[in-house]
């Protein structure tokens, strides 16, 4: 009988850190499950998953691929307040929504939330967040959070995919307003020109300077 991708998804923990090679936990089941990947490629899960996995697939066990990194203690996104800049780039990052913050804010990570996928650390333009040993009352991922991961995870992808439709639609009038008139590009060009040619003689009034228009006249 065919194990389906969600059962194999059952077993994987969530963090959606993406180490296996796939963009999160269900496209690594989706390729389990299509005989298109090993068994051992998850190093959150480490051992136990690789013997569940191999027990659900009826393979044999095989140790974790060092490639894809190593089997470690849980550990914690930690952002060093003082010295972020609130960029927004490791809220965009995190899979799961665990980070919270705004722009030009300070950010923080919701522990409870983590899954220590460490996707947040490459994109911070000032290295500062660290990725601690989680406290001893969030040592433990459990099923539950497991679960709740995932969930995040996918309430995420919905969420992104809507914003991208909306924004495809508002530009879409546009787009076919171009398609229509061959001169719609020509002329939007020369109204931003015009806005741009505005501000910069607004820039040049507050910094004292005469704009073109004055020199002339």
């Amino acid at each position: 009988m065919r194990i389906s991708a969600t059962e194999i998804d059952a077993l994987l923990p969530q963090t959606q850190c993406t180490r296996c090679g796939f963009q999160g936990c269900m496209p690594y089941a989706e390729a389990l499950a299509a005989g298109e990947a090993d068994i051992n490629r998850c190093p959150p899960g480490g051992e136990p998953v690789i013997i569940n996995l191999s027990r659900l697939l009826n393979k044999p066990v095989q140790t974790l691929d060092p490639a894809c990194g190593v089997h470690g203690p849980r550990r914690v996104a930690l952002i060093d307040e003082a010295n972020c800049i609130g960029c927004t780039l490791c809220i965009q990052a995190c899979p799961v929504d665990a980070i919270v913050g705004a722009a030009k804010l300070m950010h923080t990570v919701v522990a409870d939330l983590c899954t220590g996928c460490e996707l947040c650390l490459p994109p911070c333009p000032v290295d500062c967040i660290s990725m601690p040993l989680a406290k001893p009352e969030d040592a433990n991922w459990t099923e539950d959070r497991a679960s709740l991961a995932r969930q995040r995870h996918r309430q995420r992808k919905q969420r992104l995919a809507s914003d991208q439709a909306e924004r495809e639609t508002r530009l879409r009038p546009a787009n076919t307003i171009a398609a229509l008139d061959p001169d719609a590009e020509a002329q939007a060009t020369k109204r931003r020109a015009i806005v741009q040619q505005a501000i910069e003689r607004a820039r040049a009034r507050v910094q004292g300077k005469p704009d073109d228009q004055s020199e002339h006249s």
